[in-house]
């Protein structure tokens, strides 16, 4: 798997981020604290960040389509569940990436390969793959029944305070979530990506007394989008 990283073709901007993760442990990264069991389904995830003019670093999202069995209508990193032909996480993270927003793999550069992170709801045993996206394409849901939207979200709104809430799920778990450009990113991508921007030096100091049903953020997601849509 090491010998698909290119570490050293990380840009000046993600270096700090690329030593931030240097020995993470996976309890950071989650907040169950559940370890991933001996065996079990394999996944990976692509955490790709590109760096657009006009709003600086962002990170690519996928909707996951709301007629999905798993996880329907949540935001994540483009994924999915290893196949037999796949060389290793990191050529399931690019493939699966291609297949849900046409992201071309020639344009990627593998940097890192975080700790495997047990996903309880789907069983998923999932590898988070931390890469630089050096030459973007358009972006687009290549298979609506699979995904519903895709977006580049700059890292300068996800930092934003005024987009960072926590978000209590109906079983009494609560962890940090986003509402920005009409989303709400929240689980395992919010908890990740909130770790990641510490891990960076982006984060910004937010309330995080600021908690909200799951049912009331989603409420506010699709009542930004309503008005962003309408503007």
């Amino acid at each position: 798997m090491t010998g698909s990283l290119q570490p050293e073709r990380a840009p000046a901007w993600l270096r700090p981020l690329l030593s931030g993760v240097q020995g993470i442990d996976a309890a950071e990264l989650v907040r169950h604290r559940l370890l991933p069991p001996a065996e079990g389904r394999r996944a990976s995830v692509l955490v790709l960040l590109g760096d657009d003019a006009p709003h600086g670093p962002d990170v690519l999202l996928v909707e996951r389509a709301s007629t999905l069995r798993e996880h329907a209508g949540q935001v994540a990193f483009p994924g999915g569940g290893a196949d037999a032909g796949d060389a290793d996480a990191v050529a399931t993270a690019l493939r699966e990436a291609e297949e849900e927003a046409g992201v071309e793999p020639d344009g990627v550069v593998p940097l890192a390969v975080l700790p495997d992170l047990f996903v309880p709801p789907s069983g998923f045993i999932v590898t988070p793959v931390l890469a630089h996206w050096a030459r973007p394409v358009a972006v687009h849901a290549v298979d609506p029944r699979e995904t519903a939207s895709v977006v580049r979200v700059p890292i300068a709104a996800l930092a934003d305070p005024e987009h960072r809430i926590q978000v209590r799920h109906p079983s009494g778990f609560t962890g940090p979530a986003f509402v920005t450009a009409g989303l709400l990113v929240w689980g395992f991508t919010g908890g990740l990506l909130s770790a990641l921007l510490d891990r960076g030096g982006w984060t910004r100091p937010w309330d995080t007394t600021r908690v909200m049903d799951l049912d009331a953020a989603w409420s506010a997601a699709r009542a930004r989008r309503q008005e962003v849509a309408g503007s």
